[in-house]
C-alpha cells in the first residue's frame, strides 16, 4: 500500500532546494529584481566611489598646485639626471656626482636661455622693421585675393578701430593680467627652488627614500607595492628622457632649416620647437605656425611655404622614427587615448594639464597592466550563422 505523504504544517519552513520551480528563475532574485539591475547597481556605485575619489585627487592638486608641479618637474630633472649621476657615482661619491649633474644642468638651461636673449635683442630692431613690411604685404594681398574675394582697406581699417577700442575698454583687466604675469615671475622662482631641491634628495637617496616608504607597510602588500613602482618608474623616467631627447632634435633639426631658409630670430624658434615638443599634439604644430609667420614676414610667401613644409617634416620625422626608436614600448598609448587625455587635461588645467597628463596616464596603464590578471585572448569570433540552410 503506498505511503501518504502529509503536507508541511502551517508555519514550518521548507528547505529551499524543496521549493517548486516556480518560486525559481535565473533571471530574477529573491526580492524580484532583475539580476542584470542588481549587477548594474554594484557596478554604478562602484563608479561612483571611483569618480569621488578622482575629484578628490583633482581638487587636492589643484589647491597644492605649486608643490605638485615642483614634484613633477623634480621627478622630470632626477629621471633625465639620474644616468649621469650612476656613471659618476662609480668614481666619486653620490654627493659630489649630483651636485655636478645640477650644477651641470643649470650651466646648460642658462646658457641657452642666454643665447636666445642676446639672439632676441640684438635682431629685434631688423625684425619689427620686417615685421611691418611683411603685414604690409599681408594686406595688398587680402585686397587682391582669388575668385573674386577680396577685403577692403576700409574694412581692414574699421577691424583694427575695433581692436584698438577693444582694448581701450579692457585696459584695466589688462593691466591687471600683466600684474599677476609679474607675480607668477616670484612663483616659477619658487618653483624652480622647490624642484631643484626635492631633484637632490631624488638623485642622492631616491634609493633610501623608496626603501623606507616600502618598510611602512604591511608585508603582504609590499611585493605589489615594489612591482607597481618599478614599472611606473621606468615608464615615467622612460618617457622623461625620450621626451627630452626628441625635443633636442626637434630644435636642432629646426634651428639647421631656419639658418638655411635665413629666417630671423632662428635661434628662439628652435626653442620655441624644443619647448612645444613638451606638449603633445599641439606643441609642434603652434610652434610650426610661429616659425611661418616670421618667415612669411621677413623673406615672403614661399619661403613660409618651404619652412612651413621642412617643419613638417621634421614632425612625420620624429612620429615615425624618432618615437619608435627612442621611446619604444615603454609608452604604448593609442593615439586616441592621447588625443582624448590631451584635450581632458588642457580642459582641467590648460597647458600644464597637456604637459603632465601623459606620463600621468602612462604610469597609470604601465601599472594597471603589471598587476592586473591577463586572461587567454579571444580567437577571431566568425559570424554567426543565423539563417536557415536550404
Amino acid at each position: 500500500m503506498p505511503k501518504l505523504v502529509r503536507s508541511p504544517a502551517r508555519g514550518a519552513r521548507l528547505h529551499p532546494h524543496r521549493l517548486p520551480e516556480r518560486h525559481l528563475s535565473s533571471d530574477a532574485t529573491g526580492d524580484g529584481v532583475p539580476r542584470w539591475m542588481v549587477k548594474a547597481g554594484g557596478w554604478s556605485w562602484r563608479l561612483l566611489v571611483v569618480v569621488a575619489v578622482v575629484a578628490l585627487l583633482v581638487w587636492a592638486t589643484a589647491k597644492i598646485q605649486l608643490v605638485f608641479i615642483a614634484v613633477f618637474l623634480a621627478l622630470v630633472f632626477a629621471s633625465v639626471l639620474r644616468p649621469f649621476v650612476n656613471l659618476m657615482d662609480k668614481v666619486m661619491p653620490r654627493a659630489l656626482a649630483t651636485a655636478l649633474s645640477i650644477f651641470g644642468a643649470i650651466l646648460v638651461i642658462g646658457g641657452m636661455v642666454t643665447y636666445v636673449v642676446r639672439s632676441v635683442t640684438g635682431q629685434w630692431e631688423d625684425l619689427s622693421e620686417e615685421f611691418t613690411a611683411g603685414i604690409n604685404e599681408l594686406w595688398d594681398l587680402a585686397e587682391n585675393l582669388p575668385f573674386g574675394v577680396s577685403i577692403t582697406a576700409d574694412q581692414l581699417r574699421e577691424w583694427s578701430d575695433t581692436g584698438l577700442q577693444w582694448i581701450r575698454e579692457n585696459q584695466s583687466e589688462l593691466l591687471d593680467r600683466a600684474a599677476e604675469g609679474a607675480g607668477s615671475v616670484f612663483v616659477t622662482f619658487a618653483i624652480l627652488a622647490l624642484a631643484t631641491f626635492c631633484t637632490v634628495f631624488f638623485l642622492a637617496r631616491g634609493d633610501e627614500m623608496w626603501r623606507w616608504f616600502i618598510n611602512q607597510l604591511p608585508a603582504r602588500v609590499r611585493p605589489q607595492w615594489i612591482a607597481a613602482g618599478g614599472v611606473g618608474w621606468y615608464t615615467f623616467s622612460g618617457y622623461a628622457r625620450g621626451t627630452v631627447i626628441i625635443a633636442l632634435v626637434d630644435g636642432v633639426l629646426a634651428l639647421i632649416l631656419l639658418l638655411i631658409a635665413g629666417v630671423p630670430l632662428a635661434a628662439p624658434l628652435a626653442v620655441l620647437v624644443f619647448i612645444g615638443a613638451f606638449i603633445p599634439l599641439v606643441g609642434a604644430p603652434a610652434a610650426m605656425i610661429v616659425a611661418m609667420i616670421v618667415a612669411l614676414a621677413a623673406n615672403g610667401v614661399w619661403n613660409a611655404v618651404i619652412v612651413g613644409i621642412a617643419i613638417a617634416l621634421i614632425g612625420q620625422f620624429e612620429g615615425h622614427v624618432l618615437q619608435p626608436l627612442v621611446m619604444g614600448k615603454q609608452v604604448s598609448l593609442h593615439p586616441v587615448v592621447v588625443a582624448l587625455a590631451v584635450t581632458s587635461g588642457t580642459l582641467v588645467a590648460g597647458i600644464l594639464g597637456a604637459v603632465v597628463v601623459i606620463p600621468i596616464v602612462a604610469v597609470i596603464w604601465a601599472v594597471y597592466a603589471k598587476l592586473r590578471t591577463v586572461d587567454p585572448p579571444m580567437q577571431d569570433l566568425e559570424e554567426p550563422d543565423v539563417l536557415p540552410r536550404s
